[in-house]
């Protein structure tokens, strides 16, 4: 939920007010449960006096109220830049008409204030999130995650996330897809290079580490940006080190061996879940609703 100038959104991903970079705009991913499965799984938090949330949900029900249905699909509706950080041509009469939400890989300023203007020339004026996967460095490039685990080193971690957030928030970016928290034991898999390899007790803290990098303790400072935990839940335990694979995984083992970093990332605030590629026993991560519902939310 986001409050800018005395108005609150619904806002997907957010946790607090964003007010120094973006203070102009609201910043809305739309998410509705009822109607899609997601990848992406907000982080709730639940800290706010009961009054406060309650003005906040009469205003996320007024902006609702606003809205056709093509405007909540666009908002639900995150379409892919092209590699260089350039939006596509579609893009701009998209976010004109208020129908998308945010992008993958649309980076600089120059492009972000184009396509964030085109946004607020839509009827409602919702702004665009701009995501990008800033893994072990955006600008100035830091050692895999894996390596600066093996380091133990949990303050340098820290900085070098810290280093990326403001490299990237300075080229426009909100939210980075990092860090992955999921704890890894086959090294036939290859993105086990990506997270903090096979102890949970060290994949916590360096979780916790992470987090605090990324975000510190505003997200919406200039030199912040939003983290994501990823991917829930299971993602490194797939048979055989084929990604995207099943994984048979019982509740002791989740509990025991692959929540716990997860558990660092919501106690260092972070901003946002991503939801595993897997299935879990059968059921896939994305409408898992034991992992999802029972434990998550």
């Amino acid at each position: 939920m986001l409050i800018w100038k005395g108005k609150i959104y619904l806002a997907f991903l957010f946790q607090k007010p964003m007010k120094n970079l973006l203070k102009n705009t609201l910043i809305v991913f739309l998410l509705i449960f009822s109607l899609f499965d997601s990848p992406i799984i907000f982080a709730q938090r639940t800290n706010r006096p009961n009054a406060k949330n309650a003005e906040i949900e009469r205003k996320i029900n007024a902006l609702l109220a606003k809205m056709t249905l093509a405007e909540k699909l666009g908002q639900l509706q995150q379409l892919d830049g092209e590699a260089n950080g350039n939006y596509r041509p579609e893009h701009l009469e998209l976010a004109r008409k208020g129908l998308l939400g945010s992008t993958l890989n649309v980076r600089g300023a120059k492009m972000t204030n184009e396509l964030q203007r085109a946004a607020m020339e839509s009827r409602l004026k919702i702004p665009i999130l701009f995501g990008f996967d800033v893994i072990h460095g955006y600008r100035t490039i830091f050692p895999v995650p894996l390596g600066e685990a093996a380091s133990w080193d949990l303050a340098s971690m820290e900085k070098t996330a810290a280093i990326a957030a403001a490299e990237s928030k300075a080229a426009g970016v909100h939210w980075t897809f990092a860090p992955m928290v999921d704890v890894a034991r086959d090294p036939r898999w290859g993105r086990i290079i990506e997270g903090a390899g096979e102890d949970t007790f060290l994949g916590s803290k360096i979780a916790y580490a992470r987090v605090r990098g990324f975000q510190g303790d505003d997200y919406s400072a200039k030199n912040k940006v939003m983290a994501t935990a990823k991917h829930w839940v299971g993602y490194g335990a797939a048979e055989a080190g084929r990604d995207y694979n099943t994984t048979n995984l019982t509740e002791r083992d989740l509990r025991e061996t692959y929540f716990p970093p997860f558990k660092a990332a919501i106690d260092a605030g972070v901003g946002s879940f991503m939801t595993s590629f897997n299935d879990i026993d059968g059921i896939p991560a994305t409408a898992n609703q034991f992992i999802l519902k029972k434990v998550l939310r």
